[in-house]
């Protein structure tokens, strides 16, 4: 694969047959270039970053930690402003000494009669976010979540992302485009993803709508993945679902589905 296209596996969810340090030295094996994970904070950083040098790997994202508020997320949450600050800088930590380029912050749940003053709260949390972020050099990214798998989540949709992102005019916050979850929210992928191009940061990928691997479902992946390898795409699409066995067992669509010039 070529620097226009290359895969990342999200080891939260790929390999999880093993335990997770394992995992690192199974990505690469499997001809993942990097990887991304979820929540690693109760981990050992020294351990992970050797881990990756180990195999020849990087590390490039996490998300922020969720909050013991069971709303799968703080940015959006008012009156929680200090455990949002608290959670970006746990995870700017980990980037800086394991060498992570993006942060996903999650926003949470949102009752539909909170969200006015959720916005506001969010907005806020992420300028503030943004300022603490750019010394570090890491990239923050914001993601639509589907309303299937998490009702109430504070942004459903891309185009909505975009707004809150044209609001916020801040370089250093990107939309995180999955595309699992914005064909459920949406459709229209490719031309979407034309549309939001210049906001996108980083993609993810699963079937639809089982969240398996990408070579089922009502996704045409092929189809996607050239379009995003004929733009140059110079960041990392990274694979993000459940595997219908082993993991090993399903990645012959790393075969089929990547575009012949990558």
């Amino acid at each position: 694969m070529n620097a226009r296209f290359r895969y990342s596996a999200n080891i939260s969810m790929l390999f999880a047959e093993l335990p997770f340090l394992d995992r690192i030295e199974a990505a690469a094996k499997a001809g993942f270039p990097a990887v991304e994970c979820h929540f690693p904070y109760d981990l050992d950083m020294g351990e992970i970053r050797a881990r990756l040098e180990a195999n020849g790997l990087i590390m490039n994202g996490v998300n922020t930690f969720a909050g013991n508020l069971g709303t799968f997320g703080l940015a959006a949450q008012p009156g929680h402003e200090s455990a949002f600050a608290a959670a970006v800088d746990q995870a700017l930590t980990f980037c800086t000494r394991v060498g992570v380029g993006s942060i996903h912050c999650m926003s949470g749940t949102v009752p539909p009669e909170n969200r006015v003053k959720a916005r506001q709260t969010f907005l806020a949390n992420m300028a503030c976010a943004s300022d603490a972020a750019r010394s570090a050099g890491v990239t923050l990214l914001i993601e639509p979540i589907n309303r299937y798998d998490r009702p109430n989540y504070f942004v459903s949709k891309s185009d909505d992302v975009v707004d809150l992102l044209k609001e916020l005019d801040r370089d250093n916050v990107k939309m995180m485009f999955d595309f699992y979850h914005v064909q459920i929210s949406e459709g229209d992928l490719l031309r979407r993803m034309e549309a939001h191009w210049p906001h996108i940061g980083h993609f993810q990928f699963a079937s639809v709508p089982a969240r398996n691997e990408p070579d089922i479902g009502e996704i045409a992946y092929g189809a996607i993945f050239a379009a995003i390898a004929e733009r140059g795409w110079p960041g990392w699409v990274a694979a993000e679902y459940r595997p219908r066995a082993g993991t090993l067992e399903g990645l012959g669509w790393m075969r089929t589905l990547t575009p012949a010039s990558a």
